[in-house]
């Protein structure tokens, strides 16, 4: 054993206490707790500065249902330290302890900076050209491994408080964090940070926006594969510290400030009546796969904190891999549950966030390999006090499963049906109207039959995960050349349709109808049943130039690029009628699928043909459905011909007026609440090729 990891310090130590895991500021000093079953040693390594060596190395000498602890009296907050952990590296048996690495706490609630592998300091095993070669790596990494600090969590929160808003009544915008006020023309003091969002506030609230779902906040890795072509991970899922606020997104003004400015972030915005939802990544780790750096988990209790393969495998034994990302949580295991528990209920209780989007949700309910609603992971969460009352947003699928409509009853879901069939019917695809009403209406198929309401079905159209929605309508296929990958990446089923050009053009006519084609998208997300919600840029045509797959475009590609909002002016005002026309309109927002309400009664939500009569759902070349809800008349035509549409008759003596024709230009496409014109002659509605019209009953 090197000399370094003696025990070595003046500090006067006690026993201290297996709980709460991490590092516990008290008055006299910290608690440091950390959990392996396997280990043989364990060590506590102190730190005056980032960049330099221990002041003091402390054997933990007490060990309590698996938890090495031990009290450090008369440390203060903002203390840096790390572990070492020691037993036996045996690859082929799963087991990669390596005391000379250098590793950061997994409850750390901050760290002093991201990781860069210098010469493959990180790894814990001397690779192999060939990368066969499992042996251990016996340098030590100290200097440029970021430290974790102590925080003290005391923190003004000026009566901070959930908003609490109805789920019903939620119009998400889906945002990256960095990527929102990054852009020199965003104008804000501390562009891409916690405090540049929050100057950029006024304007969510202009939009009508009440909740921001923000990509990954805690700390994460970037890949040594994307920083070798000169890039770097943008999106964030790739999660290193489940219980540290990104670091790059402070202000760096001093070490662990970014556990402040997250909370300013998140008080600021409850201030202004929005909530925040974090998209949390507990599928996977940064770690990657047998082959990647030892950092944290796999250092310090590879065969609990992984799922691997196999009893033993040579050279190694590999990653269970439903990710896609090199290496799966073993939620199987009580003590990574537990940790996974504890991340959540931190956020909520000492972070004030909301809810969660979870990426990947399918594999936190795998139980012997498949997914099942029943898993211990939803259990927990139904069951726990603080987390069964926060928002529960599923991503539905992984690499090898897709469960839109199979998660328990207390979880949203992103609707992937909605997303396809939406773009599908959009760009004028044939046979596509009843599955359109479906997803319209809530989509009663997947959410009806286990007690969930239509506001279950998160729907959405674009998402950071693919095309913008300029680009939607732009490009015919991805262009992710700037990615290095030879476009492999991404997928190649966007349902997109370039309109005749492919990319950015100059011809006025293209130009309009594009934008055409986007109101449409807009009427379809914000007119539907369910909850939506809108990629942030969207509202002004934000594009990522036919890139589906952005997440390693830390540049002008991602960022927000602010001239954009005068200069789609129109599709901006449009949106932000769409959403308070959405606001008014109450049954817009309904709990209930629009069923029969009693026997021989009438369908509160109707489906009409051209002329009329209820659709010929089976009439593959039909491209134009009609529907009305509560004095609410909405045509939806796809096709590439003018058509007639006969008009119901409007109730108890009102008349149709227009609210909404997307073919419209100026201020006629969408009329200020008032200003809606009279239907004359009332019986029907010419409607333009590819466009929306919204009529509404007035007396």
């Amino acid at each position: 054993m090197p000399d370094r990891l003696k025990h070595k310090t003046d500090k006067k130590i006690s026993q201290g206490k297996y709980y709460p895991l991490g590092a516990t500021l008290q008055k006299d000093g910290v608690n440091f707790a950390i959990y392996s079953q396997h280990a043989e040693d364990v060590f506590l390594l102190l730190f005056d500065n980032a960049a330099g060596g221990p002041t003091d190395v402390i054997k933990i000498g007490h060990r309590e249902k698996n938890v090495w602890h031990v009290f450090v009296h008369g440390l203060k907050k903002g203390q840096l330290y790390g572990f070492k952990a020691r037993g036996e590296y045996n690859p082929g048996k799963g087991m990669r302890f390596n005391e000379h690495k250098l590793l950061i706490d997994p409850y750390a609630k901050a760290l002093t900076g991201k990781f860069i592998n210098t010469d493959n300091l990180l790894f814990g095993y001397d690779a192999d050209p060939l990368k066969k070669d499992q042996k251990k790596d016996n340098r030590d990494n100290i200097h440029i491994v970021p430290k974790s600090i102590v925080i003290d969590e005391n923190f003004d929160w000026q009566n901070d408080s959930h908003p609490d808003i109805p789920f019903d009544k939620l119009i998400i915008y889906e945002v990256h964090l960095k990527g929102f006020t990054a852009h020199p023309s965003s104008g804000v003091k501390h562009p891409g940070t916690y405090l540049g969002f929050i100057e950029k506030i006024p304007y969510l609230k202009s939009l009508g926006v009440n909740v921001v779902e923000f990509l990954p906040l805690q700390e994460f890795y970037a890949e040594d594969f994307l920083v070798k072509k000169g890039l770097t991970n943008y999106w964030g899922y790739n999660t290193i510290g489940f219980f540290s606020p990104e670091s790059s997104y402070s202000s760096k003004s001093f070490p662990g400030c970014q556990a402040d400015e997250f909370k300013i972030l998140v008080r600021e915005l409850h201030k202004a009546g929005l909530e925040v939802i974090m998209d949390v990544v507990y599928n996977h780790t940064g770690e990657s796969d047998e082959l990647g750096p030892t950092v944290c988990f796999r250092g310090i209790d590879n065969i609990t904190y992984y799922c691997l393969k196999g009893e033993k495998e040579e050279p190694y034994r590999s990653y269970a891999n439903y990710s896609g990302c090199g290496n799966s949580l073993n939620l199987a295991n009580q003590a990574v549950l537990e940790f996974i528990m504890d991340s959540l209920r931190y956020w909520v209780t000492v972070m004030h966030v909301d809810g969660f989007r979870f990426d990947l949700a399918t594999i936190l309910g795998r139980k012997d390999g498949l997914f099942q609603k029943t898993a211990s992971f939803f259990d927990a969460i139904s069951q726990d006090p603080v987390l069964n009352k926060v928002k529960l947003i599923a991503e539905p699928w992984d690499i090898e499963t897709y469960q839109v409509g199979n998660f328990p009853p207390d979880w949203a879901e992103w609707n992937g049906k909605f997303r396809d069939t939406v773009r599908i019917f959009g760009r004028g695809d044939n046979g596509m109207i009843k599955d359109l009403s479906l997803r319209l209406s809530g989509s009663s198929d997947l959410y009806r039959d286990d007690g969930r309401s239509p506001y279950h079905s998160i729907n959405f159209i674009t998402s950071h995960d693919g095309l913008t929605l300029i680009d939607l309508v732009s490009y015919n296929n991805k262009h992710n050349e700037l990615n290095f990958e030879d476009s492999k990446d991404g997928i190649n089923e966007n349902y997109s349709w370039n309109c005749g050009v492919e990319g950015e053009t100059e011809d006025a006519n293209i130009v309009s109808f594009r934008k055409r084609l986007i109101k449409n998208y807009f009427c379809y997300l914000l007119f539907s049943l369910g909850t939506p919600m809108i990629l942030g840029g969207d509202e002004f045509l934000r594009s990522q130039k036919g890139n589906n797959n952005a997440y390693c475009q830390d540049n002008e590609i991602s960022w927000f690029n602010w001239e954009f909002i005068s200069k789609n002016k129109d599709i901006f005002e449009f949106c932000k009628k769409a959403i308070i026309f959405r606001k008014k309109h109450i049954n817009l927002q309904n709990k209930k699928f629009m069923e029969k309400l009693h026997d021989n009664a009438d369908l509160i939500m109707k489906w009409f043909g051209n002329d009329g009569y209820e659709p010929l759902w089976d009439n593959q070349e039909a491209r134009t459905l009609c529907y009305v809800l509560d004095g609410i008349f909405v045509i939806c035509n796809a096709d590439n011909n003018l058509q007639y549409i006969k008009l119901p008759c409007p109730s108890g003596g009102k008349k149709w007026y227009r609210v909404i024709d997307t073919s419209l230009s100026g201020n006629e496409d969408f009329l200020d609440a008032g200003k809606e014109i009279l239907i004359d002659p009332s019986g029907y509605y010419l409607v333009n090729p590819r466009s929306t019209v919204v009529i509404i009953e007035k007396g």
